[in-house]
């Protein structure tokens, strides 16, 4: 039963963040139960899930002794380390049932093929098949207002690949995911979600550099759409503005403004005010959620926009809530994907045994573009998005500390 209903995470993210949070905090309570009466506390003796639980702490602390609000701080920091136990509680899983790997596999590649279906209607129509209309010309499915349907897609990619390297597959399946890969690499282009294609190229090519069986099967799929998104760029004035012309001319980089700004006016001012904002308590930052509170501040405020939620960057978001310590923690968790990728590099290059499977550089480049500082993110402590990032985790781990790690295949 757990598999199954664990699966359904992937669909119902669609919908919001509302029911994939239910679930995920009533599953960790439920094993966090379970892992106590039966005293199996060797999921929790790594290294990965020591280190978030201790942030964790830090940033419960944070709230109640330097949060200025402390109670919406808390809505952030006091049941965040449910996203810890949600990653061992698939790992469980997979050592416990095996059909969670069916059913994450086909289920993603059900959602995948519905939003591909349901994405190209709405761009080549101007709305999909329950009336949803195109927001401002930018595709986003069932996603409606909420622009991230190319994030939803790039950010999940690399699992669903994952799987599929694990898969024992038909040629037909084979055949299916070619096309399915192809027409999603273009729709999370034509999404007009900038980020989000970054990311999709930045985990296609750490598979294409650091996978070994499906190295080249990745990169015909990745060149197939590449030609493609070319065409579509230069046959349409709409997307080459949105994806080529607007960003380059909002760094400065062509035009009259010789000043050079990060990403856009709107991002600079952000990033700048949260920068005045981790100079003033470099340490232990503000708190968690104190972005928005504090960055009204004229001591802080700085440029066109200095004013949201949180500042579109998970490391620049630490700096000025977390300060340096914060800061810290994510970090650490790019220096252990950029270290992987070194052993894996080492390897290849001496040719030796591949320090990681084709599997786990799936799921590393699934966890990489979490925790990759060159691009805008959401916020770091948003419900969604944890789920999201929390997914290739659960895998991850059980691939280096499971107990029956080498028979993952299904």
């Amino acid at each position: 039963m757990y598999p199954l209903i664990i699966s359904l995470i992937i669909p119902l993210l669609i919908l919001g963040p509302f029911f994939p949070d239910l679930i995920v905090s009533l599953l960790s309570l439920v094993f966090l139960v379970y892992i106590v009466r039966k005293k199996q506390f060797y999921y929790f003796n790594n290294k990965p899930l020591i280190i978030f639980f201790i942030f964790c702490s830090y940033c419960i602390l944070l709230s109640i002794f330097v949060a200025k609000d402390i109670l919406l701080s808390f809505q952030s920091s006091l049941f965040y380390f449910r996203i810890g136990l949600f990653t061992c509680f698939i790992w469980f899983l997979i050592e416990k049932n095996k059909k969670i790997l069916t059913y994450f596999y086909y289920t993603l590649v059900t959602c995948f093929s519905i939003l591909v279906v349901d994405g190209y209607i709405q761009f080549f129509r101007g709305f999909n098949i329950i009336g949803l209309p195109a927001v401002h010309d930018r595709i986003s499915s069932f996603f409606g207002s909420e622009l991230i349907m190319g994030s939803y897609l790039s950010r999940l990619t690399p699992l669903l690949f994952a799987l599929f390297v694990i898969k024992k597959k038909s040629k037909f399946e084979v055949n299916y995911i070619v096309i399915l890969f192809i027409l999603v690499d273009v729709l999370i282009y034509i999404s007009g979600e900038r980020a989000a294609f970054i990311l999709l190229n930045l985990s296609t090519l750490f598979i294409i550099i650091f996978s070994h069986t499906y190295q080249k099967f990745r990169l015909v799929i990745f060149l197939i759409a590449l030609v493609i998104i070319t065409g579509l760029t230069f046959s349409s004035n709409k997307i080459l503005k949105r994806m080529i012309i607007d960003p380059v001319s909002n760094m400065g980089l062509i035009g009259e403004s010789k000043e050079k700004i990060i990403f856009s006016p709107d991002h600079d001012s952000l990033f700048k005010t949260a920068y005045k904002m981790f100079l003033d308590k470099p340490i232990f930052g503000h708190g968690p959620k104190m972005f928005r509170v504090m960055c009204s501040d004229k001591k802080y405020s700085t440029g066109v926009a200095p004013c949201m939620t949180h500042p579109h960057n998970f490391y620049v978001q630490l700096l000025a809530e977390t300060g340096i310590i914060g800061f810290g923690f994510l970090f650490s968790a790019l220096a252990y994907v950029l270290y992987c990728a070194y052993k894996q590099l080492r390897s290849i290059v001496l040719r030796q045994k591949r320090y990681l499977t084709d599997y786990q550089v799936c799921l590393l480049a699934g966890i990489l573009i979490t925790v990759w500082p060159l691009t805008t993110n959401g916020n770091f402590f948003n419900n969604w998005l944890m789920i999201v990032y929390s997914l290739p985790v659960g895998f991850y781990l059980h691939s280096i500390y499971g107990k029956n790690k080498k028979s993952v295949y299904f």
